[in-house]
């Protein structure tokens, strides 16, 4: 666990994906970065590596992941992510083991030895509660708690609201400094609210705004959502 980077709750997590890249993307980077300011919640944005550059030098406030990265060294290896191209670029995180990009357990432990050695903080993605503590024990920064089957539009139910705090105490009983983010089926603000009432510390959208009628009013409601839940519960 990379300890230089504090990572403050309540959190948000804005993953583009291939959906968005370029100017478009980082218009609304920049409307994160004064959501961020104006609500006090910290938010994570994931772009294409060849966005991170782009991104990273215009954020006051949100910090700059990687969407994946590799772990080779300097040297041969085309077609790879280079930990420390993506550090140089800007990066201060990176996502790693996401249901569109998932890692063996040995590799996984590999890459965050790097990210660590870098400086690099890591957010990992867990499918459900053993994966969890299997991960919370190479100790990222943070955990991504989300059902694989609710990628992508999929609609929370009563048993993904009751596993929050079971994922969360198996986690904090390993480690209670790792932030622990629920996310998946995550499509407007009521969806983020009863995340966040229901326990978690952060959570996170990809289709939810870029599907959205207008990404920019979405990406306000979640964020405003947030802090709304945050508030009563703390």
């Amino acid at each position: 666990m990379y300890r230089g980077l504090a990572i403050t709750p309540p959190f948000f997590e804005f993953g583009p994906k291939a959906y968005l890249y370029g100017e478009k993307l980082l218009a609304l980077a920049k409307h994160a970065d004064a959501l961020s300011k104006k609500y006090k919640v910290q938010i994570i944005i994931t772009p294409q590596c060849v966005d991170i550059r782009l991104l990273a030098h215009e954020m006051e406030r949100v910090l700059i992941f990687a969407q994946h990265m590799d772990s080779l060294d300097v040297g041969r290896g085309v077609g790879s992510v280079l930990p420390e191209a993506i550090k140089a670029a800007g990066a201060t995180g990176v996502l790693l083991n996401h249901f569109e990009k998932r890692l063996s357990m040995d590799v996984l432990q590999r890459t965050m030895k790097r990210a660590d050695e870098l400086e690099l903080a890591t957010m990992v993605c867990a499918d459900n509660l053993e994966d969890a503590a299997l991960i919370a024990r190479m100790e990222p920064n943070i955990i991504i708690a989300e059902s694989p089957e609710l990628i992508g539009m999929g609609k929370r139910g009563d048993d993904d609201q009751r596993a929050i705090a079971k994922i969360n105490q198996i986690v904090w009983n390993i480690n209670p400094q790792i932030r622990v983010l629920h996310g998946a089926g995550i499509s407007c603000g009521q969806d983020v609210y009863n995340v966040i009432v229901g326990g978690a510390q952060g959570t996170g959208s990809t289709s939810g705004i870029v599907l959205a009628q207008d990404p920019f009013a979405m990406l306000e409601e979640m964020i405003s959502a947030v802090r709304a839940a945050w508030d009563k519960t703390h």
